[in-house]
């Protein structure tokens, strides 16, 4: 495998930008928890300029802390069912085959960047991890040197572009699920199934084109010849090998190694699935966030033929999910501040910033001021579903003051809010363990992805915008 020359020449073009792009991020930001803690902490301020006593917002930190208990769990599943799945010896040998595809440094690059895109729309865990694994395969060609920076770029750009425009969009699956929202949230939006967001025609078009999008930069900013950086020189190892269980020793151990218990599982879950398409509309099914959960957990087990593989993966899954368990609980805080925590006249921020958008965001401009509020709040939230309870009950209020159609907001906020992670490195982190490497080996190539991503989404979200109408929410009784 080439070993790149130190003394070759630089890199030109978009892979040239990407390399300047990356020094400047590395140095300056920290980690996300970080972020989390200075968004309380500004949050906190903000509703003392509000006027709010301080008993008032430290009470409102406190009772709010856990309002998000259930919904970090489902997150932290997501990332998990995602691994698991992912590193299952069927989806490993498919792996395998399509790292054989690509027959040149750029094409490889571009490729990995298609299929983590695809397979984001069904899973963001699943993506991390499959982009990840595909990275680590094609790297390991002897007959194909590739950068495996722009590799390793390309794997996330399925959480940096399009996650949260998929099936497992933290904020559509809330919106579709009545009880994970917050009942004043509720009571201003009503249940959105995914018909109304992920699956309109709208959504799917803006999906596809930031996927074709994301695919072109990712192939011309690849390094190519002398300029490529291979994992050898990186010093990853790229050993893949999983051990085999350890041979059943006790008779109790007989079950642990049964290939009858995950079959039986399977079964029952896809029975529960078919009853359930057959007695309820078929978007109301696929948009229950805990369904979706079952499905992806109960497929990881088959997958793995027994429960003692199926055990090992999860073991090797719930370090990724740590950064969800210990910042989500900091979104509850700040979004119960913004909504709870009054000021003068009994008015809260959440309120005040409601006011101020309808106020900015009309005449067709509102599109465009939540998508660009949605990005600045993420650099600092790097949470789809966490980030989105702090914004929706003022976006939301806005958007029915202003006549937007809400299931549209929930899919201007998805665009945007994927934007961030290719600036923060927050969602990085499952990848980054996988690949065995920085997050400044990535981060330049990711952040050319945001300059160009950025206006592409402003326009989309204004234009195809255009095309709703307002329709009143539906209020469950």
């Amino acid at each position: 495998m080439a070993v790149r020359d130190t003394d070759a020449p630089a890199e030109k073009g978009l892979a040239r930008t990407a390399q300047a792009l990356a020094r400047g991020t590395e140095k300056w930001f920290p980690d996300a928890y970080i972020f989390a803690l200075v968004g309380v902490l500004v949050v906190a301020l903000a509703a003392f300029a509000n006027g709010s006593s301080p008993q008032n917002v430290v009470d409102a930190f406190g009772n709010g802390f856990w309002d998000l208990t259930a919904f970090t769990l489902q997150m932290a599943m997501v990332v998990l069912t995602g691994y698991v799945v992912a590193t299952s010896p069927p989806v490993a040998r498919l792996i395998t085959r399509l790292a054989a595809l690509p027959n040149n440094p750029r094409t490889a690059v571009s490729f990995v960047a298609l299929m983590s895109c695809s397979v984001s729309f069904l899973n963001w865990g699943l993506s991390l991890v499959f982009g990840g694994l595909l990275a680590r395969a094609i790297a390991r060609r002897r007959d194909l040197s590739v950068d495996y920076r722009a590799l390793g770029a390309a794997a996330f750009m399925g959480l940096g572009a399009v996650w949260a425009l998929g099936m497992s969009s933290s904020a559509a699956q809330l919106q579709a699920t009545a009880s994970s929202l917050p009942p004043a949230l509720l009571r201003i939006t009503g249940v959105l199934d995914f018909g109304t967001t992920i699956f309109t025609w709208q959504s799917l078009v803006m999906c596809v084109i930031i996927i074709v999008l994301t695919v072109i930069i990712a192939h011309f900013s690849a390094p190519t010849g002398a300029a490529i950086t291979t994992a050898e020189a990186l010093k990853v190892d790229l050993d893949d090998t999983i051990a085999e269980p350890p041979t059943r020793t006790r008779p109790g151990e007989w079950l642990e190694y049964s290939r009858v218990l995950p079959i039986l599982a399977g079964a029952m879950t896809l029975g529960w699935l078919v009853s359930q398409l057959l007695s309820k509309p078929v978007l109301s099914v696929v948009s229950s966030l805990n369904g979706y959960l079952l499905v992806f957990l109960m497929l990881g087990l088959v997958l793995h033929g027994t429960p003692r593989r199926f055990l090992d993966a999860v073991a090797r899954a719930v370090p990724a999910t740590a950064g969800i368990l210990v910042q989500f609980p900091l979104y509850a805080a700040m979004a119960a501040i913004l909504t709870k925590s009054e000021g003068r006249g009994g008015v809260t921020v959440s309120e005040h910033l409601a006011t101020f958008f309808t106020e900015v965001g009309g005449g067709g401009a509102f599109a465009v001021v939540i998508a660009v509020y949605t990005v600045i709040l993420g650099l600092f939230v790097p949470s789809g579903g966490g980030k989105w309870l702090v914004e929706a009950p003022y976006v939301m209020q806005s958007a029915t003051d202003v006549q937007m159609n809400l299931g549209w907001t929930v899919q201007i906020y998805n665009v945007a809010e994927a934007l961030p992670n290719l600036i923060n490195p927050f969602f990085m982190l499952p990848l980054l363990a996988v690949l065995g490497l920085r997050a400044r080996d990535l981060i330049g190539f990711t952040f050319l992805q945001f300059l160009f991503h950025f206006p592409v989404v402003l326009l989309l979200v204004w234009l195809l915008g255009t095309t709703f109408t307002f329709e009143p929410p539906v209020i469950p009784a």
